[in-house]
Parts: structure tokens; C-alpha cells; sequence
């Protein structure tokens, strides 16, 4: 095996003609994000044989250790011009490449499971949770997730959704006797099986049509297809793209989400919510604007009215959610995630009409929703500590009991409304609305500027819940929230606050190309 450093080498060290080799390099520097957390979940498995029981939340640290490690592992690739896995006939075809796209969308994911797995610490020891195969699944899907931005050829896209899906699966209902978590699992392992069945099936007929899973000759190839198999094309990227849209809970694939959400473990919940996105969001792209191009006419007004279908229906069904309704805190942030899906949609529509580029503005708002929504989750997770039921109207008085806790929510549900002082979401709506205009969908421009308006609603409601008079003095002294759930609040609350006060740093990604040209 011999190293390959950079993406301009892959395609200047092309075999003589004639050459016969069938050994692909291997650039190990570029893969160890990916590698780093799919070993340390082997290494806590096989640990949890050996420890004892007493000993077992250092399992949870050495995930949290991998997971940060992993993390810095991207440090060293920041250049973006590395690739490997390429076809020994055809060096410019690989099947993994760490370009810019790949380690912003790895960043997001690792960086978003290890605040998953801080929260996690708390929760896998309060809710008697097996911890190996907590570690163990959480870690394999860390893995996974992070192998999907890197994909550049359908099968390792597939299996890359696979390895991050299943094990979620799991870990939903992980909380064992459980009826809700049980039934979560089953919806949850139902709908996505029958989305990646789908999903097969289109990339069986895209090969069939084209005979090739890497993208790059996918989308040379799909450009001069023969008539007799152009139906056969077209439906191919149809279904192709039915499985990533599942995992984006866009309309109509959405109807696993609530329901998911409420069974799962909180810290699952949120994990869902942002790295799950990215998965399917980052397919998605991958698919539409990077093998796809030549059916632009057909995936592009699709995503447009699943945009419109998407941020409408999930505003619509937040906004009905009563306070009072048990687990109705978990409901708004599940159908919340659902309209902010239709607004990560929106820009990889635009693309269709006015280049690849506008997709940076989809990366860009991925990173913001990331931060924030995280935040939010992590202080469902500290309130259900004593509040068990997780009703909005048990966050009534939050700021006279817990000041800190209280002021981050409200920052990070103003980031998702988009209003001030949460800057960063409103300049990441803007950037969204932008691509929109440029691309000529003003239809779909309006229609996200009524649902943000509509969005304000129950975001400004459950703020002003948060600062009003508790209904009644609390009971006793006040439990002290755990430190590494205390860390995942800091966390999230820094970072969305830096992000507002240099919103730069998020929006540059929308401004240019993140792929290779």
C-alpha cells in the first residue's frame, strides 16, 4: 500500500497503458476521521466484557476521548485536496475524497456526536442503559455519518447511510420496557427500511443505465444515455433519491419524526435531529448536484415543492402543540426540525437553476441549525432531570430557577426564530432566502418568508414562557446539574454566540465552491 496525498496526485499518477494493477493506494491520514471512531466503538466493546460493572462509565469517557480525537484528526486535512480508494484506470474516480465539502460536513457530525455523547454520560447511568452497546452503537454511527460526506461513489453512499442508520435504530429503543421507546424503534426501523429498499432500487437502475456507481462517471455518463434507457435513468434518480429524503424528514417522508423523538433517549433526540439531517442532507447533495446533474429538469422542481410542503407542515404542526401536552417540549422540537429541513432544502433546489454553488448556502445553515438546536436539546435534557413529563409549560419560570440554563434556550431558540441577538440565524435565513431569488424560485422565496414569520410564534412563546412567574415556588433544594451536561450547554451557548458575533465564519461556505473543480 503507498500513500496518496492529494487529490492532483490521484490524477497524475495515472498506470502506463497497459498496466494490470489492481491494487488501489491507501491514504490513511484522510480516512482516520472515519477509522478513529469505528475502532474505539470495537475497542469499547470489547472492553465492556472485562469491566466491571461499577467501572463502567469510563466506557462513556473513552468514547467521548475518541470522539474529540476524531474530531481533531481534521486539523491536518484542512487543505481539502486529499483522495483515496481511486480506480486504478481512472485515478480521478474515487471512492473516497476529503475534500472541502466532506471535512465541513465531518466536522459538523463528529463535533455534534461528541456533545451527544457528553450528554449521554448522565443519561446512559441515570436510565440503567446497557452501556457497551450504547458506546458501541453511538461510536458506529459517529462512523458511518462521517463516512457519507467523504462517499463519492453510490455503494459507499448506501452503505455509509446504512452503517449511520442501524445502529440509531438501537439506540432509539434503548431504554429497555419502555413502551414509547419500543414503538419509536418500530416505526423508525420500518419506514427507513422500506426508504433504503427504495433507494436500492434506483441506484440498481442508474448502474443499469449508466454501468457505473462513481459519481463523478455517473454524471458523465448520464449526460449522453441512450433513449431506449433514458426512463430507465429518470426513474433511477427518482428512487435514488426517496431514501435520502427520508432521513431528511422531508414531507411526505417525515411521519417517523415525532414519534421518534419523544421515544427516544433525549440525547438520541438530538442527535437525530442535527447529525441525522446531515446525513441525509449530505446525500442528497451528493446525489443531486454531484451525479445527478444532467436530470436537473426533474430533482430540482421536486425538491422545490418539498421544500414548500416541508417548512409548511412542520411550522403548522409546531405551532398546535400544546404546553400542557406531556412530552409537547420534545413534539415543538421534532416538528421544528422538520420546517427548518424544508430551509435546508431550499438551496439545494436553487442549485438546479443556478449552479452547485448555492448548496454552500445549505452547508452554512447546517452548521448554525447544528449549534443551536443541539443547545436546545441539551437543555431539555438538564429540565427532564426533574421534569420528567417535558411539557413546555414546566419551563415556566426556568430563569428564576436556573439564570444560565434559561438564557442559553432563549438564545438558541432566537437563533432558530432568527431574530436578534441570535444573528447567526437570521444571516443564515437570509443566505437561504438569497439562493432562492438568485435562482429565480421567488414563489418558494415567499413561501419560506411566510413560514419564518409563522415560525416566531411558538419559538417567541416558549421564550417569554421561560422568564415569566413559576406558578408555584419550587420544592426543596434545587438539584445540581450534572457537569457534563452543564459542558454541552456552555458549549453550544459559546459557540452560538460567537457564531453571531462573527457569522463569518459559518457564511464564507456560501460564497464558494466547496467541491473540487
Amino acid at each position: 500500500m503507498t500513500a496518496l496525498p492529494t487529490l492532483a496526485a490521484a490524477k497524475a499518477t495515472a498506470p502506463a497503458a497497459g498496466a494490470a494493477s489492481l491494487v488501489q493506494s491507501v491514504d490513511w491520514l484522510a480516512i482516520t476521521p472515519v477509522v478513529l471512531p469505528a475502532a474505539v466503538a470495537l475497542v469499547v466493546l470489547v472492553a465492556d466484557l472485562f469491566v466491571p460493572e461499577r467501572r463502567k462509565p469510563l466506557l462513556g469517557w473513552l468514547s467521548v476521548a475518541g470522539l474529540a480525537a476524531a474530531t481533531a484528526t481534521l486539523i491536518p486535512l484542512r487543505a481539502g485536496d486529499r483522495a483515496t480508494f481511486c480506480l486504478t484506470a481512472d485515478p480521478g474516480a474515487c471512492s473516497y475524497t476529503a475534500d472541502h465539502f466532506a471535512l465541513v460536513i465531518q466536522f459538523l457530525v463528529l463535533a455534534g456526536a461528541l456533545v451527544t455523547a457528553l450528554l449521554s454520560v448522565t443519561a446512559v447511568r441515570d436510565a440503567r442503559m446497557p452501556a457497551g452497546e450504547y458506546w458501541f452503537l453511538l461510536l458506529s454511527s459517529a462512523a458511518g455519518a462521517a463516512l457519507l460526506p467523504a462517499s463519492r461513489d453510490l455503494a459507499t453512499l448506501i452503505v455509509a447511510l446504512e452503517v449511520a442508520s442501524l445502529p440509531a435504530f438501537a439506540l432509539v429503543g434503548m431504554r429497555r420496557g419502555d413502551r414509547l421507546s419500543s414503538e419509536a424503534a418500530l416505526k423508525f426501523f420500518l419506514s427507513s427500511v422500506t426508504a433504503t429498499a427504495v433507494s436500492l432500487m434506483g441506484v440498481s437502475f442508474v448502474y443499469a443505465a449508466t454501468g457505473s456507481l462513481h459519481l463523478t462517471q455517473v454524471a458523465d455518463r448520464l449526460e449522453d444515455v441512450p433513449g431506449q434507457l433514458d426512463t430507465l435513468a429518470m426513474a433511477g434518480v427518482a428512487l435514488t433519491l426517496v431514501g435520502f429524503a427520508f432521513k431528511t424528514a422531508a414531507v411526505p417522508f417525515h411521519f417517523w419524526v415525532p414519534d421518534t423523538y419523544v421515544g427516544a433517549p433525549l440525547p438520541i433526540a438530538g442527535y437525530l435531529s442535527v447529525i441525522g439531517k446531515a446525513v441525509g442532507f449530505t446525500g442528497l447533495i451528493l446525489v443531486t448536484v454531484i451525479a445527478f446533474p444532467a436530470y436537473s429538469d426533474v430533482w430540482g422542481p421536486a425538491l422545490a415543492v418539498l421544500a414548500a410542503l416541508t417548512m409548511t407542515l412542520g411550522n403548522a404542526a409546531a405551532v398546535r402543540q400544546s404546553p400542557d401536552r406531556p412530552n409537547s417540549a420534545v413534539r415543538l422540537l421534532a416538528w421544528s426540525s422538520v420546517g427548518q429541513a424544508g430551509y435546508l432544502l431550499v438551496p439545494i433546489a436553487a442549485a438546479a437553476y443556478s449552479g452547485r454553488d448555492q448548496i454552500g448556502s445549505t452547508v452554512a445553515y447546517a452548521l448554525m441549525y447544528g449549534a443551536v438546536n443541539l443547545g436546545a436539546f441539551s437543555v431539555a435534557a438538564l429540565v427532564a432531570r426533574t421534569k420528567p413529563q417535558n411539557r413546555i409549560s414546566d419551563y415556566r419560570g426556568l430563569y428564576a430557577q436556573r439564570p444560565a440554563a434559561a438564557l442559553a434556550l432563549a438564545f438558541f431558540l432566537l437563533c432558530l426564530a432568527g431574530l436578534p441577538p441570535g444573528l447567526i440565524g437570521l444571516f443564515a435565513k437570509v443566505t437561504v432566502f438569497r439562493a432562492a431569488v438568485d435562482a429565480g424560485l421567488g414563489w418558494l422565496a415567499v413561501v419560506m418568508a411566510v413560514n419564518v414569520v409563522i415560525a416566531l410564534y411558538y419559538y417567541l412563546r416558549w421564550t417569554a414562557l421561560l422568564f415569566r412567574s413559576p406558578e408555584a415556588p419550587a420544592e426543596g433544594a434545587r438539584t445540581k446539574a450534572p457537569w457534563p451536561v452543564s459542558i454541552a450547554i456552555a458549549v453550544t451557548a459559546v459557540v452560538s454566540v460567537v457564531l453571531s458575533g462573527a457569522p463569518q465564519l459559518v457564511l464564507r461556505f456560501a460564497s464558494g465552491s466547496l467541491f473540487p473543480l
